[in-house]
């Protein structure tokens, strides 16, 4: 097990209010420069090179942003997502996975256990942090946003809550982003490129599909398919909710 920060300097980062960033990486030059460019940034970065090591850094150091190997000392980091996703400690805690793949079905899998965004190796670290402030940025702004209620959706972003005909929906942190972002626009067409902008954070984002299984999942969780209209060849749009029959 490697942590490269002891644990007597935790209190003092946490006190003069430097981001914390867990970045699980086994590659160690590879962990050195991520590292290396982040801290330049001005965040604290915490490596650790097992699951175990992982985890424990993120419950004691309550970190900004998970950044993730998706293969770690020969575990897979999908139980390591499923951990921090469970945990209340962490589950709002945005991830970043870094993997070698980009299958459709590594990414639904990343999906599903509540991942926010990937980045394929070989990479670029300007993308690494272009990547890595959007997702800090985005999710500052999520909890000032108003709560949305037309008397059948109800978004919550306090209290990371959606209910749609009272019941309640449990979704990841991009869907609440997603949903949120085409209800405040409820009726107007979302592009796709400003939905993939606004959401994602980085123009150009280099796979649309992306935007697509989000909808997908977000229709199958509300019930209501007909809910979030397509527009073909345009993007996305909220209609005024109508309970299901």
């Amino acid at each position: 097990m490697v942590v490269t920060v002891e644990p007597k300097t935790t209190q003092a980062y946490r006190e003069d209010g430097i981001r914390t960033i867990v970045v699980a990486e086994d590659a160690g030059d590879l962990a050195d420069s991520i590292r290396y460019n982040l801290e330049h940034q001005g965040y604290r970065v915490l490596v650790a090179n097992d699951r175990q090591s992982s985890f424990d850094l993120a419950l004691a150091n309550t970190p900004s942003l998970f950044l993730l190997d998706i293969n770690l000392s020969g575990v897979s980091a999908v139980d390591l997502c499923r951990q921090f996703r469970n945990d209340p400690a962490t589950t709002r805690v945005p991830i970043l996975m870094l993997t070698a793949r980009s299958s459709d079905s590594d990414q639904v899998l990343g999906l599903d256990l509540g991942v926010d965004d990937y980045l394929t190796k070989p990479f670029r670290m300007r993308e690494l942090l272009a990547r890595v402030n959007a997702l800090l940025r985005r999710n500052d702004g999520l909890d000032l946003r108003p709560v949305y209620d037309d008397g059948v959706l109800v978004i919550d972003p306090w209290s990371f809550r959606v209910t749609y005909e009272g019941r309640e929906i449990r979704l990841t942190r991009k869907e609440m982003r997603l949903l949120d972002e085409l209800a405040r626009n409820e009726g107007r067409v979302m592009m796709r490129d400003v939905l993939l902008d606004r959401i994602w954070g980085l123009r150009n984002y280099g796979d649309s599909r992306t935007l697509d299984v989000h909808i997908r999942r977000l229709r199958t969780k509300l019930g209501n398919p007909k809910l979030i209209e397509t527009i073909t060849g345009v993007g996305y749009r909220l209609r005024c909710s109508q309970p299901t029959e």
